[in-house]
């Protein structure tokens, strides 16, 4: 049996929390749910975002899979994310986007996993002001050597275990000379480890533009932190949004599986939140659980239940609620399982 620390989040978090835990069941999926909480969540228990004893969970068991969090407002509280990546060491964010039959965008024919280094750039957090008077500030980007194989030979890797045929790196050394220039180099020298996957470099600009020009280009890509950070959304508004994509926090003896969406609390218990992207959260931590066949299930019957517009949610352009699309997905699971 798995043993898996949740953390259900704030606002819709509970609710989607709730979808993941019955598909699972429907699914026969063996895991033990350790609850812990973040977020306001861990404000109100513990007077903490991120308590101690959550950090104390996920370094026991490993593996955690999280719902949205509502940063607290004021207080000098540390940023959950940040914290968990830097204190977990991981390094790796992936995010999968691709075309679902059922949500029509622009965009047909999207299947890209965006790969982003996940604790360095810009998003260590070292600012400080220049001046007394607080006019002039300056924030300092670190890009290590180190930092820069691991993320890019993990997504060669994966490109190379999923047959796919292609990686972008995405850099902006034209400008950003020693650090996207460090991380550009590093890649070039990778690339020539993997002769069966083909390799380009984009600046970061050029690549927006083409994302939004012609995405179905792109099979796996990798990249800084904040070009990372930006250029996942956008892929997922390539593809319905937010609502429907997935994340995967990995490291070298942890990860963490999270949905990438907001909290909305404005429809918190209202059963409008859709449970897409957190499912498919949760399937990629199955992946990483090697229960591939499980994960396969429910991503099918996710897409299945997307298409009956009478059960899924208002946002999938459908008349259904939380409720009554999680029980179409396991309906669909059935004759599987």
């Amino acid at each position: 049996m798995h043993q898996v620390v949740l953390i259900p989040g704030d606002g819709i978090g509970p609710e989607i929390t709730r979808s993941v835990i019955a598909v699972f069941e429907a699914a026969n999926i063996r895991i033990n749910w350790i609850p812990a909480v973040a977020g306001m969540a861990g404000v109100e228990t513990a007077g903490d975002p991120l308590p101690e004893n959550t950090l104390e969970l996920i370094r026991n068991y490993k593996v955690a899979l999280k719902g949205p969090l509502t940063t607290p407002v004021g207080g000098g509280y540390r940023s959950v994310n940040v914290t968990l990546r830097k204190t977990f060491h991981l390094y790796c964010n992936i995010r999968p986007a691709f075309s679902i039959p059922a949500i029509q965008t622009p965009f047909p024919g999207v299947d890209m996993v965006l790969f982003r280094e996940n604790t360095q750039g810009l998003y260590i957090g070292q600012e400080k002001w220049l001046d007394e008077d607080q006019t002039i500030a300056e924030s300092k980007a670190i890009v290590s050597r180190e930092a820069s194989i691991k993320i890019i030979r993990a997504a060669f890797d994966f490109a190379r275990s999923e047959g796919r045929k292609k990686v972008t790196l995405v850099h902006k050394a034209n400008i950003l000379k020693l650090t996207t220039g460090l991380f550009l180099s590093v890649g070039k020298e990778i690339a020539a480890d993997y002769p069966d996957i083909q390799f380009e470099d984009l600046i970061v600009d050029n690549m927006a533009m083409q994302m939004v020009i012609r995405p179905q280009r792109f099979d796996v890509i990798v990249t800084t932190n904040l070009f990372g950070d930006i250029l996942s959304d956008l892929a997922s508004g390539l593809v319905g949004g937010l609502g429907v994509t997935g994340s995967a926090n990995i490291g070298t003896g942890s990860a963490i599986f999270e949905a990438v969406h907001g909290s909305a609390p404005d429809i918190a218990g209202q059963g409008k939140a859709n449970p897409t992207a957190f499912l498919f959260s949760a399937c990629m931590m199955l992946d990483y659980l090697k229960e591939q066949e499980k994960a396969s299930l429910i991503r099918k019957a996710v897409l299945k239940s997307l298409e009956n517009k009478d059960l899924c949610t208002a946002d999938a352009g459908g008349k259904g609620t939380t409720e009554t699309f999680t029980a179409e997905v396991i309906r669909q699971l059935r004759p599987t399982v």
